[in-house]
């Protein structure tokens, strides 16, 4: 999780790090603050280098690759 932080951060994407409570929780912290996606590292992470984008106004789960988060977000956001 700290390696894709850093690497979001480098490349210029502001990013709200949170590992305390409940996936729920944190969720709904982000969502209060007005984070538009939001990426949980898991489990799952470890097994298929893969990520959980969450968007907040669909609420709209999917499984993304960590190489290609980079290009996801980039064109997520233009």
């Amino acid at each position: 999780a700290r390696e894709i932080y850093l690497d979001l951060m480098e490349h210029r994407f502001d990013v709200y790090y949170d590992e305390i409570g409940s996936i729920g929780r944190r969720y709904a912290r982000a969502d209060e603050i007005g984070v538009p996606v939001a990426i949980t590292v898991d489990y799952d992470t470890l097994k298929d280098d893969s990520v959980t984008v969450r968007e907040r106004d669909t609420w709209e789960q999917r499984r993304i690759g960590v190489s290609n988060l980079l290009s996801f977000l980039h064109g997520y956001f233009n």
